[in-house]
């Protein structure tokens, strides 16, 4: 690997950002010899508008901080899917939210229809931590392509989220790696 790319995109108040910024730092401050940008976009709502943001991962320099072709995307909105899901590059991953995301692309990619929110509603409680639930699956798939371990996601969660929600935040990002994992039956 010498440029990996990976796009969250969904809407305002889904956490979009905070995931892109909390996968790049578990790249770049617990993982070795990698270079790392994270880039995000978002309209002028605060809730509800159109949120994508965007991490490299490289083992050069990166020349180029804009994602082109997404290695990896994750995908919680309809909108969302049909803005992005096209970029993805050739034989790439997309994760969806399967609560959210109901009318899938015909894209050279590989599909992976998770229930994401449903997960962070009905299993936690709080769809507040729709994102970590996200962040657990990408963990999973930069574990398998051997990037970055799971183990430095999940420190770089605990770095960035407030004290009274680390216990919470630990227990989406595992629901989330978990249900990846049963998706591939590894």
């Amino acid at each position: 690997m010498s440029r990996y790319e990976i796009r969250f995109a969904g809407s305002g108040g889904q956490g979009i950002i905070l995931a892109a910024v909390i996968a790049g730092e578990a790249a770049a401050l617990y993982e070795e010899n990698l270079y790392v940008v994270q880039t995000q976009s978002y309209g002028p709502e605060a809730r509800g508008g159109k949120s994508k943001a965007e991490v490299v991962i490289s083992t050069v320099p990166i020349d180029y901080p804009k994602v082109t072709r997404p290695n990896l995307q994750v995908i919680l909105t309809q909108q969302a899917c049909e803005e992005f899901s096209a970029d993805t590059l050739p034989g790439g991953r997309i994760i969806f939210d399967d609560s959210f995301v109901t009318d899938f692309p015909q894209v050279d990619a590989y599909i992976y229809q998770l229930p994401i929110s449903r997960i962070a509603r009905e299993q936690l409680g709080r769809e507040l931590v729709t994102n970590m639930v996200a962040l657990g699956a990408v963990a999973r798939v930069l574990e398998l392509e051997n990037i970055v371990r799971p183990e430095s996601v999940k420190k770089a969660i605990l770095e960035k989220v407030p004290a009274g929600t680390k216990e919470l935040n630990a227990k989406a990002f595992d629901e989330g790696y978990q249900v990846f994992k049963k998706s591939l039956h590894l």
